[in-house]
């Protein structure tokens, strides 16, 4: 990926407002590749404008006190998440971009939007492509952006400032690897800093026995005010629910194929996508069908945890806790499609995750590692070049159903499968954001 991300303040004149207003007053660009994602019509030179006038230092400010979930916390269905991913948040009295701004852990999306009225004065954005870059690239600018703010203080005789405490509080955060681990728990279960502490003081202990990784992607599960489980809990789980695994007869990739190992370059589909054929490939399985005996062979675990009426939980895991515990593994569908796809998640995380025992989770949420899971599952249950030639052009709803029960998935899966490689639209930028921006 070759985006280079930029955010500047070209300094303009303001006679009004606070000091520090005044000091970093400008016209603000943000640009993705050459792109301005801040673009639009400014109504009082009647003409288009990189981006609007505004003061750079309520940008900064805001970019510094949301710095954690801006960089961690993935796309949520709750009601303030944009108060903290929506620069239309900032106020203060400018119009300021409608630009949506969220990771998925490894790559940062910047979904730029027109105004929501065509009309809108005095400054009217016309939005840009969505643009995905790797979140080091945004941490890149933002930490080039801030210190300009900061020297624009300077050169107007302000050293101290609230920009200058936030700014401060989060480089001292990111260089003490204790309270860098509780930011980022913290951003991903939504929070502020320091208003979850309970819960964080859990993860973070938890964090030992099972994985901060791990830990981190149960925290993200955390959309709509679902509880946050335990190891205790996890652990409980697994003995009432969970199925014994063999994990030493998990089938491994005989090459490495984890997506972390690919790095941010690299999306989540595509990378789920890879590692789905390299062991379809490995394993000879051709084009076909899996039967849920070899499905359940290839996972070390019995044919039976598959069926209608195996077992159920609210989340589906897989613990492995070392040699001196049984390997537990825990479905969480009703269906048949359901639990075939859930397993097949569970596979692809223990080939693409680096973590040789712990929580291996599968969640709802939108992370790098939960889509790579999905998208993993997808492919392998389904090859998308051999879903493609049945269909033979018809995409509709029912030949969709006809094709999905002759791979045993659902056909959400085929429909999905289909939106990733651009054969249907997508409704909305739901699951990986990568797609769209393709």
């Amino acid at each position: 990926m070759s985006e280079a991300l930029q955010i500047s303040l070209t300094p303009e004149r303001l006679d009004e407002g606070s000091a520090e207003e005044r000091a970093a007053f400008g016209l603000l660009c943000i640009q993705a590749n050459g792109a301005a994602l801040t673009e639009g019509f400014d109504y009082f030179i009647m003409n288009y404008r990189r981006g609007p006038l505004v003061s750079g230092y309520h940008a900064a400010e805001w970019l510094a006190w949301n710095w954690w979930r801006l960089r961690w916390e993935p796309r949520s269905r709750s009601p303030d998440w944009w108060r903290a991913h929506k620069m239309t948040a900032i106020g203060e009295g400018y119009v300021w971009p409608n630009l949506t701004i969220f990771s998925d852990g490894l790559r940062t999306a910047l979904l730029a939007a027109p105004s929501s009225r065509p009309d809108a004065k005095p400054f009217r954005y016309t939005g840009a492509n969505p643009r995905v870059v790797p979140s080091t690239v945004f941490e890149q600018a933002v930490d080039s952006f801030v210190p300009q703010i900061l020297a624009r203080l300077r050169d107007a005789g302000i050293k101290e400032s609230n920009l200058h405490t936030l700014w401060n509080n989060v480089l001292d955060e990111r260089h003490d690897p204790t309270v860098a681990l509780r930011r980022k728990f913290e951003a991903l279960l939504g929070v502020e800093p320091d208003e979850a502490d309970t819960v964080v003081d859990q993860l973070t202990r938890d964090a030992q026995a099972l994985g901060q990784d791990a830990m981190g992607e149960v925290a993200a599960d955390t959309d709509l005010g679902r509880t946050v489980s335990t190891a205790s809990d996890f652990r409980a789980i697994a003995e009432r629910e969970g199925y014994d695994s063999r994990s030493g007869d998990m089938v491994r990739l005989e090459r490495d194929d984890r997506p972390h190992q690919t790095g941010p370059e690299t999306p989540a589909w595509l990378a789920g996508t890879r590692a789905a054929k390299a062991l379809r490939q490995q394993e000879g399985l051709g084009d076909g069908s899996i039967e849920n005996d070899r499905l359940a062979q290839m996972v070390g675990v019995q044919t039976s945890a598959l069926g209608r009426d195996g077992r159920t939980a609210d989340m589906s895991f897989i613990l492995d806790e070392g040699p001196r515990h049984p390997s537990r593994i825990v479905l969480r569908s009703k269906w048949d499609t359901g639990r075939r796809f859930e397993l097949a998640r569970l596979l692809g995380d223990r080939l693409m995750t680096a973590a040789g025992k712990g929580l291996f989770p599968a969640t709802r949420s939108h992370t790098f590692r939960q889509k790579a899971q999905r998208a993993f599952a997808a492919e392998f249950l389904a090859p998308f070049d051999e879903v493609n030639a049945r269909l033979d052009g018809d995409f509709s709803e029912e030949s969709r159903q006809d094709v999905a029960g002759q791979f045993g998935v659902s056909e959400l899966a085929i429909r999905t499968l289909l939106v990733n490689h651009r054969r249907l639209e997508r409704d909305e930028l739901d699951e990986d954001f990568d797609v769209a921006a393709a």
